[in-house]
């Protein structure tokens, strides 16, 4: 069996730091907390779990302080989480089987993350992370913001899942650290192009993250992920401007990088539904039907936009050229991913008197 290092930086977590670690530790062998200057409870709650606390002088360096947090580990294997992560009891139970199954041989054990879900406790935006990796490799985290695990070799696809419980507000923190690099003038790579549109777009600066989407996309050095996902931003982008011709352009944009995503597909049939274009807008809900993307991508997905919505959006769409039954069916399939959904719940009564209706029209009584 392989043991299990669990490294973390922190920083006020009095809120979310407790659940995570109770989530966890039955499943880790050694828990090293690196701190980064908390004012709040974060070191005494993280006491009750490790006594392995250490300080590290922030320094606007997330790899920096990640790595550091690695250099302490003891284990043959490190994972890593947030403080505002946590595993269910069902993936924490994954893991521990993991570590009695692990071939010695394996590199990295990537995990999925979920991390937002709907008023259901649905997946509505998840991805892939390198989260199990071999001390031995001495694996390094790379970039000050937004920074990524640098792996290589047996990379195994797990089906362990990592929750996101965030219930902090966005900070200006990651911005701030963007600027002061441009007023340093030091040079943005790729990376740091898009995830300062990123910052600007969440900061509601529309026209300025739209100009560093662009740059980024020129540079040609992208992962074809964040391409494609720069594409949604800059529609979303367009479309708090107003500008909804250029937020369609973005979206049909994004087919010059890879076959046509679930979640454009649905923008596009939501584009044609609003101009009572149905046809289009059939066309485009039941293609978002039949792309299921597979749990290994590594890139963002919305579950939502391959399962119930394109299905509710088909009934709207059916109901108003008169096809109920269509609708009816559609509506059911819905029903199946949320079955307490008022809405569709409304649309099933509505429909069936509509049903009835019609078949009493059809076969009058005698």
């Amino acid at each position: 069996m392989i043991t299990i290092s669990l490294c973390m930086i922190v920083k006020n977590e009095e809120d979310t730091i407790s659940n995570c670690l109770s989530s966890i530790a039955d499943a880790v062998d050694e828990i090293i907390i690196v701190d980064t200057g908390s004012t709040d409870r974060t070191k005494a709650i993280v006491s009750e779990f490790t006594d392995k606390i250490i300080d590290f002088e922030w320094i606007d360096d997330f790899a920096a302080a990640r790595n550091f947090a690695f250099q302490q580990a003891t284990k043959e294997y490190i994972l890593w989480l947030d403080a505002d992560d946590k595993l269910k009891e069902e993936d924490c139970k994954k893991l521990i089987n993991l570590k009695a199954t692990l071939d010695p041989s394996v590199d990295s054990v990537t995990m999925i993350y979920n991390i937002a879900f709907d008023e259901f406790g649905n997946v509505t935006s998840k991805y892939r992370r390198n989260r199990l990796v071999k001390r031995a490799n001495q694996f390094k985290w790379i970039g000050a913001i937004h920074e990524y695990l640098e792996v290589y070799g047996n990379i195994v696809n797990s089906d362990i899942c990592v929750t996101h419980c965030k219930i902090h507000h966005k900070s200006d923190r990651n911005l701030n650290i963007y600027q002061n690099k441009l007023l340093r003038g030091d040079e943005f790579t790729p990376r740091d192009l898009y995830y300062y549109a990123n910052e600007l777009c969440d900061h509601r600066m529309y026209h300025k993250a739209i100009t560093y989407y662009n740059k980024f996309l020129a540079t040609g050095q992208c992962w074809i992920e964040d391409e494609i996902a720069t594409c949604g931003k800059l529609a979303d982008c367009y479309n708090k401007l107003g500008n909804y011709e250029m937020e369609i352009q973005s979206v049909v944009r994004s087919f010059q990088f890879d076959s046509p995503r679930a979640e454009f597909c649905c923008r596009l049939g939501y584009y044609f539904l609003n101009r009572n274009k149905y046809d289009p807008a059939i066309y485009w809900y039941t293609l978002a039907t039949e792309l299921k993307r597979p749990d290994d991508n590594w890139g963002f997905s919305n579950p939502t936009c391959s399962t119930w919505l394109p299905h509710l959006q088909l009934c709207v769409c059916y109901d108003r050229i008169g096809k109920y039954e269509l609708a009816y069916e559609h509506n059911e399939i819905a029903r199946s991913y949320r079955p307490n959904d008022s809405s569709i719940l409304h649309n099933k009564t509505y429909l069936e008197s509509k049903l009835n209706m019609n078949n009493s029209i059809e076969s009058p009584e005698e």
